[in-house]
């Protein structure tokens, strides 16, 4: 009898009077018996709500060994048996979210929303009431914290709320939840830009997302407030105050408005990882390259295959593009000596497109070194070019001296320069006999011939004959074997010695004047 009669109290306890219930209103609905009695609200917080189940200890569970409770019944209550909290928090879920009360907050602040989503949810419930007087009292009510849990369900806002009479009222607010078609045009427009899952990870509603033509954000008339008190105003005041809550649920997280729209946070996060996997993969699928055209290796090789005629070439440039520039680094290349064969290895790429043929590639060691150095730009010798002359000679064991020379043999002849400096040769008769008159019609001295060359009898001009039919003057100083090219080459022997002193002509080549 005594656990009987504990059982009856106990089911009892939580039983909620129906005498003022009208009729045909809802009945109010039971509270879970897991559920522990709701805290008295607390002061005004800035910091958003934490789902109810955070703050819910259950007490330990009874076992065998512990005593019964006496049978004798509690001393009974002056006031009647009210539900204290709606919240279930143990039947949470992905489509069921509960948060705690929201305590008093000053009445003077300016709007009961912060973020502009929240204000459009406002904006809703206020387009769409009918008596602002019970708006005002609504917003009163959600101020001094008359609204008790939130539980968020799929088209779902639903609270107990304490009116002006002991027992609370069970009020909801419906809203439609979006169909398929309506989701997928708001992943679609989630995923094609990174920063919206960004913004919504960190609890922010993107202005866009509004405008993405899916009705996210309710209008005026959307929201559809149930109470069970006797008012019929739309909405009564009890109502108005659960909607000026919920639009600082939606402040603290946009997430709760997509849930009351149909689809849970994980659900959607899901949802958008694969959207965003298919869309990345789309595009690295569309970046890859086109195959190329190719041609089986039975068919390549078949003697009887005809081979189709090559495409005609490119248009030869203008000239050799500058190469770029090579940065100077402490123990690097030298960035003059690396521009100066880029800009080598672009000339004879030049050429070779041009005339089918490489200019440099019947040249010896010596003469690429030679036709090298002779490329450096600039007459005198620095300390970049000495550092080149030095180690072109010693790659052709040859001193500096030679290379300088050679190097002014072929700035003055090319390939052919270089030979009339080092080559001497024994011309056939006809030009080189024909030269000596010249020289003597002009008034010079006899010249004294020796193979290929003609030498002036003071010994500091001298002329040489080129394979190419062409006279290189030569200077040296009187009385030494040091000869060097100058001037410029010419058919005629007295135009290429004309060369050397073009101020002077040959004044200082004439024969001396006749002694007194």
């Amino acid at each position: 009898m005594r656990v009987r009669d504990v059982q009856s109290l106990l089911a009892g306890a939580f039983l909620m009077p129906t005498s003022d219930i009208p009729e045909g209103e809802e009945a109010p609905v039971q509270p879970d018996p897991a559920d522990q009695p709701r805290p008295a609200p607390t002061p005004a917080s800035s910091e958003p709500p934490v789902p109810f189940d955070r703050q819910r200890q259950d007490p330990p569970p009874l076992t065998e060994n512990d005593p019964i409770p006496s049978p004798t019944p509690p001393p009974p209550d002056p006031s009647p048996l009210v539900p204290r909290s709606m919240a279930a928090p143990s039947r949470d879920g992905e489509l069921r979210r509960t948060f705690p009360a929201f305590g008093p907050r000053p009445a003077d602040e300016a709007g009961f929303a912060e973020s502009w989503w929240g204000n459009a949810w406002v904006s809703a419930l206020e387009e769409g009431a009918l008596d602002a007087k019970r708006l005002a009292r609504g917003r009163s009510y959600a101020q001094e914290g008359h609204v008790d849990a939130i539980t968020v369900t799929p088209g779902l806002v639903l609270a107990y709320v304490r009116g002006s009479r002991p027992r609370p009222y069970r009020v909801q607010v419906r809203l439609r939840t979006l169909d398929d078609a309506d989701w997928a045009r708001f992943l679609d427009a989630v995923a094609e830009r990174p920063g919206h899952i960004a913004a919504l990870l960190d609890k922010e509603m993107p202005q866009s997302l509004a405008e993405c033509g899916v009705p996210l954000l309710p209008g005026p008339g959307d929201l559809d407030p149930r109470c069970s008190c006797p008012d019929r105003g739309h909405p009564c005041k009890h109502a108005a105050a659960l909607c000026y809550q919920a639009a600082r649920l939606l402040d603290a997280d946009p997430f709760v408005l997509l849930l009351l729209r149909g689809r849970g946070e994980r659900q959607l996060l899901d949802a958008l990882s694969r959207l965003s996997a298919a869309r990345a993969a789309r595009a690295a699928q569309e970046q890859r390259p086109a195959p190329l055209a190719g041609v089986r290796a039975t068919e390549a090789l078949d003697p009887e295959r005809r081979l189709p005629p090559l495409p005609a070439p490119l248009p030869l440039p203008p000239h050799p593009e500058q190469p770029p520039a090579y940065p100077a680094a402490p123990g690097g290349p030298d960035p003059f000596a690396l521009d100066q064969l880029a800009t080598d290895a672009a000339a004879r790429a030049h050429a070779l497109l041009g005339t089918g043929r490489d200019p440099v590639a019947e040249l010896t060691l010596w003469q690429d070194a030679v036709r090298l150095a002779a490329a450096r730009p600039g007459s005198g010798l620095t300390a970049g070019t000495r550092a080149l002359y030095s180690s072109l000679a010693s790659a052709t064991d040859r001193t500096p001296a030679d290379l300088a020379r050679a190097v002014a043999a072929w700035r003055q002849g090319g390939l052919e320069g270089l030979a009339v400096l080092e080559e001497p040769w024994d011309p056939p008769a006809g030009r080189f006999d024909r030269a000596r008159p010249l020289l003597l019609a002009a008034d010079l001295p006899a010249f004294r011939p020796w193979h290929n060359r003609l030498t002036h009898p003071r010994g500091h001009v001298q002329l040489r004959l080129g394979r190419d039919g062409l006279w290189y003057p030569y200077e040296s100083e009187p009385g030494h074997d040091d000869w060097w090219p100058r001037g410029t080459p010419d058919l005629d022997p007295v135009g290429a010695l004309t060369g050397l002193d073009p101020a002077g002509a040959l004044a200082d080549l004439a024969f001396p004047p006749p002694q007194a």
